[in-house]
């Protein structure tokens, strides 16, 4: 029977909380145990991909097909396990799921309640795999007071009192300001928020304390005292270099010995940290750097392309080499020309994205990659519109474009070489979908195997012929101008396994040009960087070189 670590938030970031929570994972397993790591989210939308980049920044999609939280992101990253729809759940889903129960008649006309139904639904999220795992780390998003967040500390609260005594604790995250005026950090905001979670029968067993400033021993034996806990649990988190430090920093605060403690674990294994000491001394010895531009149409929220800035860096990890990633306005190269833009880049990478504000100006920068022979990476939507590019300028389709932005627009401009997704192969069996149907969880959501073409260059940088990557999309290539487009020297290098669907494009003759219809940033780990991110950085530090 896993053992439950519930982690809240007092005053602190999001990416606080969640980074906490990754780095506790991977120092559990450094100790040998398995983990699995879960967030439950207070807002009401039933389905993170129907929310706008700049509302909840990244959408992250796990094997199995769920658009969770960027949260999870950082869990997979940091320990390596792949998360599951089982994994992330909202206020939206919880009430949804007790009213298509009511509806159903489950509850036998008795009248619906947040206590018991609602807690209810939420403890039965909370069991499930439990048998699987030494750990269950699960991180409630928002913070302590919200309104929102109330029925899922009720829940906590009767899960905990329900379970064995020791095999749940709370692990509460808060802010330390520091008053620069005065030169102290005011302990007061921790205290409240302590306060806060007391008042609804749940007290931490372990505080972790963000500071830009070192807490001084009094000062946490002042929150030991005030927020009854032991000195020796309460966690320093201190501002980081890199979010990659976070294992090893923590392990050097203490926390992953306090988590034991908090469980009378004792003695425990011997953590084994080889792996973030190899990490950090792939980022602290990476030699040269590599400007590498990112194009997109999100670039004032960086967070938007979280996975992305991070797959870069562990491309960069695998190379010795430091990315520096510079964030672009697609829209800028609807008026401007690119060269002055982009000519001093070493690769140029176009993601994913929806609409067509912006699509002009990532089409101008895949022709400025495919002309000047820079590496391109081009990620979903990035790779549509390199095949739209080659269309115009070498296939003799001047007018060509995607169903995408006739749509939107609502009458009929461009030639579609890039068409709605109306039928694929799901397992066994084939999924149907409408133009008009409802936008949540209707995309081509998940892992789909691959199969790569001999002799490709992706097959040379898988080092195999069959692969399986996530996708996320409704628009696709055409196939029926594959024929067409290969002549012209765009090579159609990775099919779905009918044949039906363009999974990867490469230009022939050129050092790196390739365009995939899935996103292989969901995938990439700092110790295990994604092998297309890799060679990627690879191909852009033999232009840097040659600089």
């Amino acid at each position: 029977m896993a053992r439950y670590i519930f982690i809240t938030g007092g005053v602190v970031s999001s990416l606080g909380k969640g980074l906490a929570s990754a780095a506790l994972g991977a120092l559990l397993q450094a100790r040998g145990y398995t983990v699995r790591l879960r967030k439950l989210d207070p807002y009401l939308n039933v389905d993170p991909g129907t929310m706008s980049p700049f509302e909840h920044g990244e959408v992250f999609v796990t094997d199995d097909g769920a658009e969770t939280d960027l949260d999870l992101g950082h869990y997979e990253r940091f320990t390596g396990v792949h998360a599951r729809m089982t994994d992330s759940i909202s206020s939206g889903r919880i009430y949804s799921n007790v009213l298509e129960k009511e509806r159903r008649g489950d509850y036998l006309g008795k009248t619906i309640q947040v206590i018991p139904h609602v807690t209810n639904e939420i403890k039965d999220f909370l069991r499930i795999g439990a048998d699987e795992v030494d750990f269950m780390l699960c991180e409630i998003g928002g913070t302590v007071g919200d309104i929102e967040g109330l029925p899922f500390f009720e829940a906590i609260r009767q899960f905990i009192h329900e379970r064995p005594r020791g095999q749940s604790i709370l692990m509460h995250l808060t802010l330390l300001p520091y008053l620069a005026a005065s030169g102290e950090l005011k302990t007061k905001p921790t205290q409240h928020s302590v306060k806060e979670l007391q008042s609804i029968g749940l007290a931490p067993d372990v505080l972790v304390c963000r500071s830009e400033h070192p807490i001084p021993d009094k000062e946490r034996e002042k929150i030991a005292l005030f927020c009854n806990v032991r000195k020796d649990h309460v966690i320093p988190a201190y501002d980081l270099k890199t979010i990659y430090e976070a294992p090893l920093a923590y392990h050097r605060a203490g926390l992953d010995q306090a988590v034991l403690d908090a469980f009378g674990i004792s003695p425990a294994p011997k953590p084994n940290l080889t792996r973030w000491e190899d990490v950090m001394d792939r980022l602290n010895g990476a030699e040269g750097t590599v400007r590498v531009a990112i194009v997109g149409k999100y670039t004032q929220l960086e967070d938007a392309y979280k996975s992305i800035a991070e797959a870069l860096t562990h491309g960069g990890m695998a190379n010795r080499t430091r990315v520096k990633a510079e964030w672009i306005d697609a829209e800028i190269f609807e008026t401007e020309d690119p060269a002055p833009y982009l000519q001093d880049y070493h690769a140029i990478l176009v993601p994913g994205g929806f609409g067509e504000r912006g699509t002009e100006g990532k089409i101008k920068a895949a022709q400025f990659a495919r002309e000047r022979k820079i590496p391109y990476l081009g990620i979903c939507l990035g790779m549509q519109m390199a095949v739209i590019e080659s269309a115009r300028n070498l296939a003799g389709l001047p007018n060509a474009g995607s169903e995408e932005f006739d749509h939107e627009a609502g009458k009929k401009r461009f030639t579609p070489v890039v068409y709605h997704l109306k039928e694929w192969v799901q397992g066994n069996h084939t999924v149907r979908r409408k133009h008009g149907d409802d936008k949540g969880g209707t995309m081509r959501l998940g892992a789909y195997t691959a199969n790569l073409k001999v002799g490709s260059r992706v097959a040379g940088v898988y080092g195999g012929t069959v692969i399986e990557e996530r996708h996320r999309h409704r628009y696709e290539v055409d196939i029926q101008y594959r024929e067409q487009l290969e002549a012209c020297g765009l090579v159609f290098s990775g099919m779905s396994p009918d044949g039906k669907l363009p999974e990867i494009v490469e230009v022939k003759d050129h050092p790196w040009f390739i365009g995939v219809q899935f996103h292989p940033e969901l995938k990439s780990k700092p110790f295990a960087p994604h092998p297309l991110f890799a060679d990627f950085v690879r191909a852009a530090k033999e232009v840097e070189r040659l600089v």
